[in-house]
């Protein structure tokens, strides 16, 4: 069974990528004070997380303070189990927004899937929507005929009777 973790007030919230366009591997990862949690992620969680954020902000107040300015991963960029799904809410008591990652296993497993809960600021969730957007960006890009990722060496395209687009 894999750790849980609850992070009250991280100091740290951001998502980031490591190696090339078409390999690159995502993360989660939250620090408070010492405490370093790292998740492992798809472009899709990313993507999905900082559109729902976007649409969370819109139904709040505006945000105020400070904007977190490095969203770097930190080292050692070393997860701790691989996200299957994610849960964002809002309390408004704390004003934090609070993201849930909840572990992915396979359904042959008995042991309950392992949590992890960050109760982010609205500082922190503005700055994430801008870090996902960046990361999405950095990605491959996208064929203009049948709207799928194109590797560096260009691939084949179904819609131009497989010839090669770059």
């Amino acid at each position: 069974m894999s750790r849980s973790f609850e992070l009250a007030a991280p100091d740290h919230f951001t998502a980031g990528a490591v190696g090339p366009p078409g390999a690159r591997v995502f993360y989660l990862q939250a620090r408070e004070a010492h405490r370093l949690v790292t998740l492992k992620c798809e472009k899709e969680h990313v993507r999905a997380l900082g559109e729902h954020f976007v649409e969370l902000l819109g139904k709040l107040p505006p945000v105020t303070g400070a904007v977190p300015r490095d969203p770097a991963l930190l080292e050692p960029v070393d997860a701790a189990w691989d996200v299957g799904a994610l849960g964002v809410g809002w309390d408004e008591a704390a004003d934090r927004i609070v993201v849930e990652a909840r572990e992915s296993v396979e359904p042959e497993e008995e042991a309950a899937p392992a949590t992890a809960r960050f109760r982010i600021t609205r500082p922190q969730a503005a700055a994430f929507v801008e870090r996902a957007r960046e990361l999405v960006r950095a990605g491959r890009p996208i064929c203009p005929m049948c709207r799928q990722p194109v590797n560096p060496g260009g691939h084949a395209c179904p819609q131009g009777n497989g010839h090669v687009v770059r």
